[in-house]
């Protein structure tokens, strides 16, 4: 079961599958209410979570803290 938005956490550690992509994500900041920055730990790239969710949420949508 997927985890809410508002219940992440700066500096923890999620696994993020959505429209088939899974991406494991490090909440860099808060950047307002739902939308973070965070660093794609498999590319080093930063995005804000809106980015990632942008074209909503399929199916296979699924937040889980691993770390």
């Amino acid at each position: 079961m997927a985890i809410a938005l508002d219940n992440l956490r700066v500096g923890r550690i999620y696994k993020l599958v959505n429209q088939g992509e899974v991406r494991k994500i490090e909440i860099m900041s808060r950047i307002s209410g739902e939308n973070f920055k965070v660093k794609d730990l498999d590319t080093l790239e930063f995005y804000t979570l809106q980015e990632l969710l942008q074209w909503g949420k399929g199916k296979d949508y699924d937040l889980e803290e691993i770390r």
